[in-house]
């Protein structure tokens, strides 16, 4: 998959000029060899693909930044240019088709050229990107493409909690820097109403 074109009137909803960057963990992955397990499009058992309910996630995700009547929730924006990781044979896919509903829905391919492991990289491009942008990666990796964004306010959690697949981490351009937020999903039975927090090491019992 490569970048591709888009046509004039699927953003119209998006300030011309500002630049946004929101990332998503890709959604839900078999956890266990009991179930649920990973399908494909095509409904096949792969262990590499994400679950039922990731793919219900999955076409959520193009009705929430996407939808067919008005804008994106607010703090969020149609996004002109999706990314996700290089897919590999024998790694995960999940987080290219955690998009894939969307980029189908706004007649983008998703730009791939990145690997995990390339975040640094993938930060650099961000930076200088126009417009707003979807990254999908995966959740421990997150952390190290907003720590190469540059300065950012407030400072975003050092973690992504690996039972979270239902927030957004958004980065609005601001000056030289980004302004940070997050916006919980809410899009499926279990979403929490509330962001990642920072994890307070526990005070030490005395005796």
């Amino acid at each position: 998959m490569t970048a591709s074109g888009h046509s004039s009137t699927q953003h119209m909803d998006e300030p011309q000029g500002d630049q946004v960057i929101m990332i998503i963990r890709h959604a839900e992955k078999p956890i266990r060899s009991d179930g649920p397990h990973g399908v494909t499009p095509e409904g096949e058992a792969d262990k590499h693909s994400l679950t039922v309910t990731g793919w219900i996630r999955a076409g959520a995700l193009a009705g929430l930044f996407s939808p067919p009547c008005g804008d994106a929730p607010t703090g969020l924006c149609r996004p002109r240019s999706i990314y996700g990781p290089t897919v590999r044979e024998g790694h995960s896919k999940r987080s290219v088709q955690t998009v894939m509903p969307l980029a189908a829905r706004l007649g983008l391919d998703v730009i791939t050229r990145y690997a995990t492991g390339d975040e640094v990289r993938l930060a650099r491009e961000l930076s200088g990107r126009p417009g707003a942008t979807l990254v999908a990666w995966r959740h421990e990796s997150i952390h190290t493409i907003a720590e190469h964004l540059g300065e950012i306010t407030p400072a975003p959690p050092a973690h992504w909690p690996a039972d979270r697949y239902d927030v957004v981490w958004t980065f609005s351009r601001n000056g030289d820097g980004w302004q940070f937020a997050q916006v919980p999903l809410m899009i499926l039975p279990g979403d929490l109403p509330y962001p990642i927090a920072e994890l307070v090491p526990a005070e030490p019992r005395l005796g």
